[in-house]
């Protein structure tokens, strides 16, 4: 990621650093974790020094992921959270508050993809809603329930995990090669209605000191993608490489932004 920062996020820009209590030890939590990009999300923090909380829908994939992450000595523990479930949001929320009693990093990458390949035209509401209902009221409700615990932190990092199909600079660009994708009401639709809440929590939390950003990780080799009709090579590692950055910011860091690898994506 480069060091300026879009219009909409703050002016000062800061490498990356991982912040630390004054104890030297951050707890962060990352949903959908137990595969694919929020894995090595999960690892990443991990091999940073942080306590990571996997969050996952299903309590055993959780527990099998954490004990890898373990083995390779991380202090990882599995945390059951379906995005779309509020009992086990509320129940992630009292866990957390019970011990270590506040969060330092959020990152929201749990997600669904919707069909592939189904126009608009095509595509009822019912679809849409409960693609929505993951990828941004989800992202809604596990923000919320966490926010009192991210206020205890002296440095909480929130990063949404968005996709370049969400930019809507990219679809009406003749030049970029996403305005030759085929037309979908689901998941591009999501993404960039994340794009606006990463924007709008921002402004919010901006005077609380807390740093919130999307990030678009890349189309990466995962069961994510793997219905697509081409070949990925880009790893779930390469993928989580910006998610760690923005997650780690140093105080001063650009918040309300969206970033890739290169920098800046644009809106």
């Amino acid at each position: 990621m480069t060091e300026s920062t879009p219009a909409e996020a703050t002016t000062e820009s800061a490498p990356a650093a991982t912040i630390k209590d004054s104890a030297g030890k951050t707890t962060a939590l990352v949903t959908g974790a137990n595969k694919g990009i929020g894995f090595e999300v999960a690892a990443a923090l991990a091999a940073r020094g942080m306590t990571v909380l996997l969050g996952s829908r299903d309590r055993a994939r959780g527990e099998q992921a954490a004990a890898r992450l373990r083995a390779a000595g991380g202090d990882v523990r599995p945390i059951v959270l379906d995005v779309t479930d509020p009992a086990t949001i509320a129940a992630a929320a009292a866990a957390i508050e019970a011990a270590p009693g506040r969060l330092d990093v959020l990152v929201n990458n749990a997600g669904v993809a919707g069909p592939v390949g189904d126009p608009p035209s095509a595509t009822g509401p019912a679809t849409v809603r409960e693609v929505l209902e993951t990828n941004v009221i989800g992202v809604l409700m596990v923000t919320n329930a966490l926010l009192p615990l991210l206020r205890r932190s002296p440095a909480a990092r929130i990063v949404n995990v968005s996709s370049g199909v969400g930019s809507l600079a990219h679809h009406t660009d003749p030049a970029h090669y996403m305005s030759g994708l085929p037309a979908s009401a689901t998941y591009p639709v999501s993404k960039t209605a994340l794009n606006q809440l990463t924007v709008q929590y921002a402004k919010e939390l901006r005077k609380d000191g807390i740093l919130v950003n999307a990030a678009a990780p890349g189309a990466c080799a995962t069961d994510f993608t793997k219905d697509l009709p081409f070949t990925i090579t880009r790893s779930a590692a390469d993928g989580a490489a910006i998610i760690v950055e923005l997650a780690t910011l140093a105080p001063g860091g650009p918040t309300g932004g969206f970033f890739d690898d290169e920098g800046i994506v644009r809106w």
